[in-house]
């Protein structure tokens, strides 16, 4: 299986001159590839848009510059073109799994900018690495490579920080593990509950997201094209990048952990893009991360030889017992444990889900029965019976079943 190895290094000012000017190239011959895919009425080949928009563009005054980096990065952009447009067309035959993709959009000069060579293009000479018409590199090496690369991408990321990402090969390993199977349920305020009854917290982003909000402003009201502009965008996108950091570390040692531990991992297949639809918790669930984790959970588990399933979304988690299989239905997102009637258990609403979802995993959830119930379960609930829900609720949910057994009297 394939991996990618990111390391950050710091170019000199004259590489970053140099690299400016392939970021640049790359960025041309792609919209000009873009373009004249727009134009056609049949797609061109990659080997016919790379004569059109590198070797004879070459020889023209107004792309004569194409010459002065290096011609692999060059090839590499039409042909990620192709590969984006096989994306699209996939996906709109229903041959792609995952989100949806649109289709290949211009690239511009802010925000982040890459290239990426093939064999022939770099060499890794000791401790530095050789770009072709760039020059010697030395990243630093926070960890080896498990094999020699196939391909490395040169980044700079909109807060003007360099890394080199290279793509090696790698071998699954085999780790023994503790548990044969955990569920997690995701959340906001608490990240993760565990089956086991483990419990992460979230990390708290409040304050860098009010810096960010605050520049933010600040940034709409300066002058376009000003130099205090850049510098706001600047210090914006350093923001950005601290939270990021921070977020991936946190997701990077959960991860590493939960698939280290356990043979099986069990999430929920989230629709986050729903979610954040909801403009009261839309800022909050695009800061926690959770489809970053769930790709990290995947990808570690392939590599540990381990099981990672995601079960569906619609699978009704929080409403059912995990002890006796009793349903009591939908709850309002303020009932944090709610009382069973069949059992008489009290179940913390994100320890049951959890449990839940290890069990619907596992291919478990129907084998529970109902059993040892004092009294049948009947279309409208009898006042005198307790309430299943425990918290602050209580009185309120008894007031809607006397106001729902009025409307059926009448």
């Amino acid at each position: 299986m394939k991996a990618r190895y990111q390391y950050r290094f710091y170019p000199t000012d004259q590489q970053q001159q140099s690299l400016a000017q392939l970021f640049g190239c790359v960025r041309v011959v792609w919209n000009d590839a873009l373009a004249l895919c727009k134009q056609s009425e049949k797609l061109p080949s990659n080997n016919d848009l790379q004569k059109l928009v590198i070797t004879q563009a070459k020889k023209t005054e107004e792309r004569s510059w194409l010459s002065d980096v290096s011609n692999i990065p060059l090839q590499q952009s039409v042909a990620d073109l192709g590969v984006a447009y096989k994306n699209f067309f996939d996906c709109k035959k229903g041959k792609r799994k995952g989100k949806k993709v649109g289709s290949p959009k211009f690239k511009n000069k802010g925000g982040r900018q890459s290239a990426r060579f093939r064999m022939g293009g770099f060499s890794i000479k000791g401790e530095e690495v050789y770009l072709a018409k760039i020059g010697n590199v030395r990243p630093i090496w926070s960890r080896e490579l498990p094999s020699a690369p196939t391909s490395v991408t040169v980044i700079k990321d909109a807060a003007n920080r360099y890394f080199l990402s290279f793509v090696v090969e790698i071998e699954p390993v085999k780790v023994d593990t503790k548990n044969q199977s955990i569920g997690i349920d995701l959340g906001i305020k608490t990240f993760a509950v565990m089956s086991n009854g483990e419990k992460v917290e979230s990390l708290d982003y409040s304050k860098q997201d009010r810096k960010i909000r605050s520049l933010q402003r600040k940034l709409a009201r300066q002058q376009k094209g000003s130099k205090r502009k850049e510098d706001t965008r600047l210090k914006i996108a350093k923001l950005h990048n601290r939270i990021a950091d921070t977020r991936k570390d946190f997701l990077h040692k959960l991860s590493t952990k939960v698939v280290s531990e356990n043979q099986a991992i069990i999430l929920e297949d989230l629709n986050v893009s729903g979610m954040v639809k909801n403009r009261k918790l839309a800022r909050v669930i695009s800061l926690q991360g959770w489809r970053e984790f769930r790709v990290l959970c995947e990808a570690k588990s392939e590599k540990l030889d381990r099981i990672f399933h995601a079960i569906n979304r619609w699978e009704p988690t929080s409403q059912i017992c995990s002890d006796c299989g009793f349903k009591w239905g939908k709850l309002d997102l303020s009932i944090r444990s709610v009382l069973c009637l069949n059992c008489g258990t009290e179940q913390d609403r994100d320890e049951n889900a959890a449990k839940n979802i290890e069990m619907v995993g596992m291919g478990h959830r129907h084998d529970l029965k109902r059993t040892g119930s004092d009294c049948k379960t009947t279309f409208v609930a009898r006042c005198c019976e307790p309430s299943r829900i425990t918290d602050h609720a209580r009185a309120v949910s008894i007031c809607q079943v006397q106001r729902y057994q009025h409307k059926l009297q009448q």
